[in-house]
């Protein structure tokens, strides 16, 4: 006797329906499904029509340990940040409040969070006792990320996180193609010494980008000369800038937009022209990199899909723990301005 919606398994025998049999019947995403289930706003009454025509066909209900939580809901979320103003770290942030904002949930955030064990576990039991639906880490360094994946905790925690390991409660933006994109651009316009200012050792976002940069040299057959590492700062660009190794014909693939504004600074104060003498390419597109002097090419993070990710998997975890799936990283893209050209020697 099969289940209700006549569902089975591979092996002939009878399974209740998921989010996910509900997701294919509708033609949707499963967090569309979610959005339905939770009455959640912006779904199109065709769709939530569509979705609640599949969810009585299958006579889906959520797992009952799904449903036991909900009646335990306060729809409040831990929200775990690093101390510094960084960019991308403040930008996945503020991205995440508002798609938290618009699935009617408050967020408690709590920040300075730093690799010793005993304060990670600290941090997290503090939102526990405020007993908040799920946690989010915005996860800077690779430490945090070790230690979190050996904690037993008793909501779901989503972490975003840069890495080349794959989970189901990790999202994350590609670092690593964005990377890669940004040395092919000034490997094809004719650059062969493609020199990188990385970001901090340990941070997850650098080592990424560090990883990019050397396999796309090596797709052009090109040296790589070992990075310089700064700490994401303008200030450490500049200094960086003053004593680096260019000359005439060469570019300079930098971790991060701020650091690149530094580099532009010390390049101009050394007499070479940007890009006439030396390309430079920077990551992140903060507001201001289309209004320097030239104008910064690129690689563009899209936080804002990155925080309505987040949110969705939280939803789903929180609904559904074994229906968890892993999700390709947001793509980047190349914006190309006036601070790269071919070589001119």
């Amino acid at each position: 006797m099969t289940e209700p919606g006549g569902l089975t398994t591979e092996d002939g025998s009878a399974r209740a329906a998921n989010i996910f049999d509900v997701a294919r019947l509708a033609g949707v995403s499963h967090q569309t499904v979610s959005r339905v289930i939770n009455d959640l706003p912006n779904v199109r009454p065709a769709t939530r029509a569509r979705v609640e025509h599949a969810i009585a066909q299958l006579r889906y209900s959520p797992s009952p340990a799904a449903r036991a939580l909900v009646t335990r809901r306060t729809r409040t979320i831990g929200l775990v940040t690093p101390g510094a103003l960084d960019f991308g770290p403040t930008s996945i942030a503020m991205h995440f409040n508002f798609a938290a904002r618009a699935a009617r949930y408050n967020v408690d955030s709590v920040s300075g969070l730093d690799t010793d064990p005993a304060a990670v576990r600290g941090v997290i039991e503090g939102l526990l006792r405020q007993r908040v639906d799920a946690i989010v880490l915005v996860v800077v360094d690779v430490g945090v990320l070790e230690i979190v994946r050996g904690l037993d905790l008793s909501v779901p925690v989503v972490a975003a996180a840069a890495t080349s390991r794959r989970s189901p409660l990790i999202v994350s933006i590609d670092q690593y193609r964005g990377a890669r994109s940004a040395v092919r651009h000034l490997a094809e316009l004719g650059h062969t010494r493609i020199l990188h200012i990385a970001g901090p050792a340990r941070a997850a976002d650098a080592l990424e980008r560090v990883r990019g940069w050397r396999d796309e040299l090596a797709a052009h057959r090109l040296e790589a000369v070992e990075p310089t590492i700064g700490d994401w700062s303008a200030a450490s660009g500049h200094r960086i800038g003053q004593t680096l190794d260019v000359e005439p014909g060469s570019a300079v693939f930098v971790a991060n937009d701020h650091m690149a504004i530094g580099v532009l600074s010390a390049l101009r104060e050394r007499g070479l022209r940007v890009p006439e003498d030396v390309s430079v390419v920077g990551f992140d597109d903060v507001p201001e990199a289309g209004y320097l002097y030239p104008a910064l090419t690129t690689v563009r993070q899209d936080f804002d899909t990155l925080g309505e990710l987040i949110m969705q998997k939280v939803l789903i975890a929180v609904e559904e723990p074994d229906s968890v799936t892993e999700d390709t990283p947001i793509p980047t893209h190349l914006i190309v301005r006036q601070s790269t050209s071919a070589p001119l020697h």
